[in-house]
């Protein structure tokens, strides 16, 4: 077999990879990293077509990444640049083609962009060879732009990239844009079953349900490495964790207004009913037909319980809403999971879910400073809280910091 016959096979089995994966971002950064093996480059952007502007959504850069502690990840940027003739990514989204540089520094005027060097000034990183490849569909629109940057040869040092990349990779990013479509719409009926929540309760917005779900997959992915659980297990439980905790709190479309809505405090009874929506977020997926169907259910049910057993809806029938034999409390409801009991998933959203809370300004309160809330998920280590989550959300805080501003409520 040739070479580049083991390239067209290996971009076959890229595009069976690509295609497994439901999550929009984290199918993002899979594309970008297989991308960059195959051209065996050391870092690389991608972009998404919003209307008439690209939005900058991943990047990777393993020269700055060796510079960070073990675990920790590269700072997340937020900004778009139009689709236009005055930057690279626009310029390629414009034409539809495929544009190969040999040194960004010294495109001189013969193109009609100029490359900004902010970022390399910023870092100190010095951005060289450059393959940018427009994402297109296959009805031929452009719907992203995947931008690969400083090909190395097996010395390590840096390279143009190779004029053979430029005839294999477009069919990689051909299955690479149909993944991203398929995985767009995938997010878009999430959002909207979580819109149905967000009419009936203001606190469920978008951004939201996205910062619970990213943080929960830090939180989990922390935990997994730390675990040294495989890392095929981890990207299959990414996906399915990031869709689930998007939904933790789907259940409340079934709760009255009358009590949704209160702007007092609940009376006991109405608290109890509140609890409920626990019960009916996990009976939406009780038909189970893949991991997703059964993750949704664990997280909707347990993201309530607490550590020391005091949460809710505890040992209880889903179905008949009743305390299961054996878990009666003296006032008939169910007494509460505790420790290990709870789901791993429950576990993690219930964390990521109250540093949200505190963390964000609500229609009853301010946001909370950021060392209060601190402090209060610390102090219910071991209470409200599996410790070793604790523990791992104390590693992770730069990283969930940057995702908050990802998805902050002012991105909408």
């Amino acid at each position: 077999m040739s070479n580049q016959e083991e390239k067209l096979h290996k971009i076959i089995e890229l595009g069976c990879e690509i295609s497994q994966i439901k999550d929009i971002d984290l199918l993002l950064e899979k594309i970008l990293l297989e991308a960059r093996k195959f051209t065996n480059c050391d870092a690389g952007s991608i972009y998404v077509r919003e209307e008439d502007r690209l939005v900058f959504r991943h990047t990777q850069n393993d020269t700055l990444q060796l510079k960070l502690p073990p675990g920790k990840k590269l700072p997340f940027a937020t900004f778009s640049v139009p689709i236009s003739n005055e930057s690279i990514a626009g310029y390629v989204a414009v034409n539809g083609s495929i544009l190969n540089i040999a040194d960004v520094y010294e495109v001189g005027t013969f193109y009609p962009f100029s490359f900004n060097r902010s970022y390399d000034d910023i870092t100190g990183y010095r951005t060289c060879s450059m393959l940018t490849i427009p994402l297109k569909n296959f009805r031929g629109n452009v719907i992203g732009v995947l931008q690969l940057i400083n090909a190395t040869d097996q010395q390590g040092e840096t390279i143009p990239f190779a004029d053979d990349d430029e005839e294999i990779i477009p069919y990689f990013a051909i299955n690479a844009a149909n993944a991203i479509e398929r995985a767009k719409m995938t997010r878009e009926m999430i959002l909207r079953m979580n819109k149905m929540a967000e009419m009936r309760d203001p606190k469920e917005t978008g951004p939201h349900v996205n910062r619970v779900a990213a943080y929960s997959v830090t939180l989990y992915e922390a935990w997994a490495i730390k675990h040294k659980i495989p890392q095929t297990e981890i990207d299959k439980n990414r996906d399915v964790l990031r869709m689930a905790a998007m939904l933790h709190d789907v259940g409340k479309v079934a709760i009255s207004d009358n009590i949704l809505k209160k702007p007092g405090s609940f009376t006991p009874e109405e608290y109890q009913i509140m609890k409920l929506h626990t019960l009916y977020g996990a009976n939406l997926f009780s038909d189970v037909s893949s991991d997703f169907d059964e993750s949704a259910g664990i997280v909707a049910i347990s993201h309530h319980e607490r550590w020391d057993g005091n949460g809710y809806p505890g040992h209880i029938d889903r179905v008949t809403q009743k305390a299961l034999p054996g878990f009666e409390k003296e006032d008939d409801l169910a007494i509460g999971k505790r420790g290990e009991e709870i789901p791993f998933w429950g576990r993690v959203v219930a964390l990521a879910d109250v540093y949200d809370a505190l963390s964000c300004r609500r229609v009853y309160k301010e946001a909370w400073d950021e060392k209060d809330v601190i402090d209060k998920i610390c102090k219910e280590s071991g209470k409200q809280f599996d410790p070793e989550l604790v523990e791992i959300f104390m590693e992770c805080l730069d990283t969930l910091r940057q995702i908050g501003k990802l998805y902050s409520d002012h991105a909408e």
